[in-house]
């Protein structure tokens, strides 16, 4: 998915003492009595009389509970935690999950957790609401300053509570049972506590000349906001701000470099991406007699992403004709026509929510016409250019480079540049970018545009790192209205997008099992529409 112009490219009655829920709403820990009471007030028929609530409350069997055992991201998370320890020696970090996010009135968003947090915690799909990560300062048994890590949570209720069946946001009956702190205990390997402990851990020693709080901003208001009245006497609005911005921006470079479990969770969302797009080849007859076959092609990636991962990772591009000339066209309401060619962005987001970023831009038909291939041709030997550049040692800027030589040589060639490609390519020129304005690469990761707060120094300018994982994906969109090209070029948008994992000696194309070159595709997509 391009990176915009970028060079590199967040009802019912409450169950806990007033106390409990005052604190708990305090930091952001969901919906406190007046907002859960108001979800859905004015249709409510629950029933509230003393019989039903000790009727309710009995004769449930027992479960039997097994602690379940570690997640397979829980030896990583502690290095990442460990490096971020490093980071901030001798203050406390906050890390939220995110609160859940209304879609309208009464209804959530499918709840999606921070990706610092699950980054951390090794927590993915829909855990956990709420949650909060602290890294609590001490010292440890070498004097050296170092963290212990609390996740604090709204663990399960029991069944005689008014939550269990009364809370449509929180509650058993509503959305199923949520883990014991045991439970979470074990599988990330980290210290749990109610939430309700929060806000008193947040503001211990915290004051003038104690311990400096950090949060991470954005996650989650409340949570934000429980810091701020905390750290107020100690420090300034704006010292507040910057702390806070240093924290999110060190969150992001650490995941600059994917170590092996990350890398495990691509090759998996990737693999599955694959699948998707072989779906879609499989629909595109389906698409062309419908009239939005852009949804068409949406629904399908989109319902195998759900089946096979736990989402898409971002809204899934599905463009067909002048549509592809539109980098991030989501409406996907328009046909999908004979002749034309229909450019595809989309990715799978595993359960651990690490996602793919592939495009593919296909002949409708199943072959591309001689001008189609032609653009189609440019754009790959560009890509092949970027592959080129990306290996260890270079800076991250000379893969965009690489491809926009090829480019503009391309455009010169076919007479649509007003000067000659190498002063195109002057920094005061530019002209080629007319039809390319994004950038060529993005790391890609736990976010589809991962790592995006790092420093420039480190991103943009950053020298290219073994473990580093980015698209590559240039792209020539020739608009339907674009008087600067010849009428054979115009409604026609072509991006190839692959994801590559940097290797000591070089580079893999994780995605390199969906065909790249013109004939390849061509022949793929005859076997597919044949079945």
């Amino acid at each position: 998915m391009t990176e915009g112009m970028r060079e590199t490219s967040e009802g019912g009655p409450v169950v806990e003492p007033a106390e409990q829920t005052a604190a708990a709403g305090g930091a952001g820990a969901g919906a406190g009595a007046e907002e859960l009471s108001a979800r859905g007030s004015q249709r409510s028929q629950r029933p509230d009389s003393k019989a039903f609530r000790e009727f309710i409350a009995g004769s449930w069997a027992e479960r039997a509970h097994v602690v379940p055992q570690a997640g397979p991201a829980a030896p990583f998370t502690a290095a990442r935690r460990a490096a971020i320890s490093a980071r901030f020696p001798g203050e406390r970090l906050v890390i939220p999950a995110g609160p859940l996010k209304t879609r309208s009135n009464d209804t959530d968003y499918r709840f999606r957790p921070h990706s610092a947090f699950a980054h951390l915690t090794g927590l993915g799909k829909d855990q956990e609401p709420d949650a909060v990560l602290v890294l609590h300062p001490v010292e440890g048994p070498d004097g050296e300053p170092g963290h212990h890590a609390v996740l604090y949570f709204r663990p399960a209720a029991g069944r005689d509570t008014e939550e269990f069946f009364a809370d449509s946001r929180y509650g058993e009956f509503w959305v199923g049972p949520r883990p014991t702190l045991e439970d979470l205990a074990a599988i990330t390997g980290i210290e749990t506590a109610a939430l309700a402990d929060l806000l008193d851990a947040l503001a211990k020693d915290v004051g003038p000349g104690g311990v400096r709080v950090r949060v991470v901003p954005g996650a989650d208001e409340g949570v934000q906001a429980a810091v701020d009245a905390a750290r107020a006497e100690a420090t300034t609005e704006d010292e507040a701000t910057a702390a806070d911005g240093e924290l999110l921006e060190a969150l992001s470079e650490l995941r600059l470099v994917k170590d092996e479990h990350e890398v495990a969770q691509m090759r998996e969302a990737i693999a599955a991406t694959i699948d998707g797009f072989a779906e879609v080849v499989r629909n595109l007859r389906r698409a062309t007699g419908h009239r939005r076959g852009e949804r068409v092609i949406e629904s399908t990636f989109d319902g195998h992403a759900r089946v096979a991962g736990n989402a898409v990772g971002y809204e899934t591009i599905a463009a067909a004709g002048d549509h592809a000339t539109t980098l991030h066209w989501i409406t996907n309401d328009g046909e999908v026509r004979a002749g034309e060619l229909v450019l595809l962005d989309a990715g799978v987001e595993v359960e651990s929510l690490y996602t793919a970023d592939i495009t593919r831009t296909l002949p409708v038909d199943g072959e591309f016409t001689e001008v189609q291939r032609r653009v189609y041709q440019a754009v790959l030997d560009a890509a092949d250019a970027a592959f080129a550049a990306a290996k260890p040692g270079a800076r991250f800027r000379e893969v965009h480079a690489a491809a926009m030589e090829v480019i503009a040589a391309r455009l010169a060639e076919w007479g649509l540049l007003p000067c000659s490609a190498e002063e195109s390519l002057k920094p005061e020129g530019q002209y080629h970018r007319r039809w390319m304005v994004h950038g060529t690469s993005h790391h890609l990761g736990l976010d589809v545009h991962d790592c995006a707060h790092a420093r420039r120094e480190l991103y943009v300018d950053g020298v290219i790192e073994p473990g580093m994982v980015f698209t590559i994906e240039p792209g020539l969109y020739f608009k339907s209205d674009d008087l600067a090209v010849p009428e054979e070029y115009r409604g026609i948008g072509v991006r190839i997008e692959d994801d590559v994992l940097i290797t000591a000696d070089g580079n893999e194309n994780l995605s390199a099992a969906l065909p790249r070159r013109p004939e390849d595709v061509e022949a793929w997509m005859a076997g597919l529409l044949a079945d």
